[in-house]
Protein backbone atom coordinates (compact mmCIF):
# COMPACT_ATOMS: atom_id res chain seq x y z
CA UNK A 1 0.00 0.00 0.00
CA UNK A 2 1.44 3.35 -0.68
CA UNK A 3 1.34 6.19 1.66
CA UNK A 4 -1.55 8.65 0.60
CA UNK A 5 -0.14 12.30 -0.20
CA UNK A 6 -1.94 15.25 2.37
CA UNK A 7 -4.26 16.21 -0.61
CA UNK A 8 -5.47 12.82 -1.06
CA UNK A 9 -5.79 12.44 2.72
CA UNK A 10 -7.63 15.88 3.22
CA UNK A 11 -10.42 14.74 0.02
CA UNK A 12 -11.14 11.31 1.97
CA UNK A 13 -12.01 13.05 4.99
CA UNK A 14 -14.13 15.31 3.76
CA UNK A 15 -16.10 12.17 3.05
CA UNK A 16 -15.66 11.03 6.09
CA UNK A 17 -16.18 14.17 8.51
CA UNK A 18 -16.69 11.85 11.75
CA UNK A 19 -13.10 10.94 11.77
CA UNK A 20 -10.10 13.56 12.22
CA UNK A 21 -6.18 13.15 11.42
CA UNK A 22 -4.17 12.94 14.52
CA UNK A 23 -0.55 13.10 13.02
CA UNK A 24 -0.49 9.22 11.25
CA UNK A 25 -3.59 7.70 12.06
CA UNK A 26 -7.41 8.62 11.85
CA UNK A 27 -9.63 8.66 14.61
CA UNK A 28 -12.89 8.86 15.80
CA UNK A 29 -14.67 8.87 18.89
CA UNK A 30 -18.19 7.18 19.96
CA UNK A 31 -19.83 7.67 23.41
CA UNK A 32 -22.61 4.57 23.94
CA UNK A 33 -25.29 4.29 27.37
CA UNK A 34 -23.40 1.89 29.05
CA UNK A 35 -20.08 -0.15 29.12
CA UNK A 36 -21.89 -3.16 28.28
CA UNK A 37 -22.95 -1.43 24.50
CA UNK A 38 -19.50 0.14 24.08
CA UNK A 39 -17.96 -3.64 24.68
CA UNK A 40 -20.65 -4.74 21.66
CA UNK A 41 -19.16 -2.18 19.28
CA UNK A 42 -15.70 -2.88 20.30
CA UNK A 43 -16.80 -6.90 19.16
CA UNK A 44 -18.07 -5.56 16.42
CA UNK A 45 -15.34 -3.47 15.12
CA UNK A 46 -13.00 -7.02 16.12
CA UNK A 47 -14.42 -8.93 13.80
CA UNK A 48 -14.95 -6.39 11.25
CA UNK A 49 -11.15 -5.48 11.59
CA UNK A 50 -10.17 -9.42 10.82
CA UNK A 51 -12.09 -8.89 7.45
CA UNK A 52 -10.42 -6.14 6.76
CA UNK A 53 -6.96 -7.71 8.11
CA UNK A 54 -6.59 -4.47 9.31
CA UNK A 55 -6.74 -3.84 13.48
CA UNK A 56 -7.48 -0.46 15.49
CA UNK A 57 -5.62 1.17 18.35
CA UNK A 58 -8.86 0.91 20.61
CA UNK A 59 -9.29 2.72 23.38
CA UNK A 60 -12.20 2.39 26.06
CA UNK A 61 -13.56 4.05 29.07
CA UNK A 62 -15.92 2.77 30.68
CA UNK A 63 -19.25 3.94 27.76
CA UNK A 64 -16.73 5.94 25.33
CA UNK A 65 -14.79 4.39 22.61
CA UNK A 66 -11.96 5.47 20.46
CA UNK A 67 -10.42 3.89 17.03
CA UNK A 68 -7.73 5.07 15.52
CA UNK A 69 -6.12 3.28 12.25
CA UNK A 70 -2.61 3.97 10.69
CA UNK A 71 -1.17 1.87 7.89
CA UNK A 72 2.21 0.63 9.92
CA UNK A 73 3.98 -0.90 7.00
CA UNK A 74 3.55 2.09 4.82
CA UNK A 75 4.51 4.58 7.67
CA UNK A 76 1.39 6.57 7.87
CA UNK A 77 -2.00 6.60 5.86
CA UNK A 78 -3.45 4.16 3.10
CA UNK A 79 -6.54 3.79 1.36
CA UNK A 80 -6.77 0.43 3.89
CA UNK A 81 -7.14 3.18 7.06
CA UNK A 82 -10.20 4.58 4.69
CA UNK A 83 -11.42 1.28 3.67
CA UNK A 84 -12.46 0.42 7.07
CA UNK A 85 -13.75 3.81 8.39
CA UNK A 86 -16.36 3.51 5.72
CA UNK A 87 -17.09 0.10 6.82
CA UNK A 88 -17.80 1.06 10.25
CA UNK A 89 -19.34 3.91 9.28
CA UNK A 90 -21.44 1.66 7.14
CA UNK A 91 -22.22 -0.81 9.15
CA UNK A 92 -21.46 -0.76 12.69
Amino acid sequence: MQKMTPNEIEQALSAHPQWKQAGDFITRDFQFHDFQEAFAFMTRVAFLAEKHGHHPDLYNVYNRVTLKFSTHDAGGLTEKDFAIARDIDKNI
